[in-house]
């Protein structure tokens, strides 16, 4: 075990830079992003959850000019052959834009900074039943990159880490917000300890599995 805190560290600082870079890039979004690019970046979780994050890219890619105000069944279209589930993300989308639209004017912007608790925010998205298709993962996933720190990103594979370093019990996903917060304070605990902040882990374990720093 002590070893694999070892290496750990090791592959932290081979990998620090590019992942400082990266987290630099994300902290400046929320300040000179419009509201099309932070739908864009919302868009991006929502087509990750069940795929992955190069699905997810793709997929925002394919329908980024007509996010905005494309309707059901031109996103589809965009979707067809690029998503694994063409039919049911571009629903989520569509439901979350209008509901963003109408309650709130599709100020994302004023939105996110009307929060003052960090829990609150990612609750908004989490738990609010028109933010379709995202939970605490992608809620978190979604507000780490668009420049909001000290959020677990619980995928796979941070999970399958912090099992096999036997940090938790259970490699399964967190399934209810209690589990979820309780194993994103185990994964702070951990990274105080080993003097890595978070946000910067968060991308050192995942990096560490699939051998890429996305998104």
């Amino acid at each position: 075990m002590e070893n694999s805190f070892h290496n750990l560290k090791q592959a932290y600082i081979e990998k620090k830079d590019i992942i400082k870079k990266r987290l630099n890039d994300f902290s400046k979004i929320i300040d000179r992003a419009d509201d099309n690019k932070l739908f864009e970046e919302l868009t991006f979780c929502i087509c990750t959850a069940g795929a992955s994050a190069k699905m997810g890219l793709k997929s925002v890619e394919a329908m980024r000019d007509i996010l905005p105000s494309g309707s059901l069944k031109s996103l589809r279209k965009r979707l067809d052959g690029v998503h694994r589930y063409p039919n049911a993300k571009p629903a989520y989308i569509v439901h979350t834009r209008e509901y963003l639209k109408r309650e709130h004017n599709f100020k994302i912007k004023d939105l996110l900074k009307s929060f003052q608790n960090p829990i609150e925010r990612r609750d908004f998205f989490a738990k609010n039943k028109d933010i379709k298709g995202i939970g605490y993962k992608e809620s978190s996933h979604f507000l780490r990159n668009i420049g909001y720190s000290g959020y677990a990103i619980l995928d796979k594979h941070i999970l399958n880490t912090l099992y096999e370093l036997k940090i938790i019990n259970n490699p399964k996903p967190p399934a209810t917000r209690d589990k979820y917060l309780e194993t994103e304070i185990k994964l702070k605990e951990f990274a105080d300890n080993i003097g890595i902040h978070i946000d910067e882990l968060d991308l050192l374990l995942w990096s560490e599995k699939t051998g890429e720093i996305l998104k």
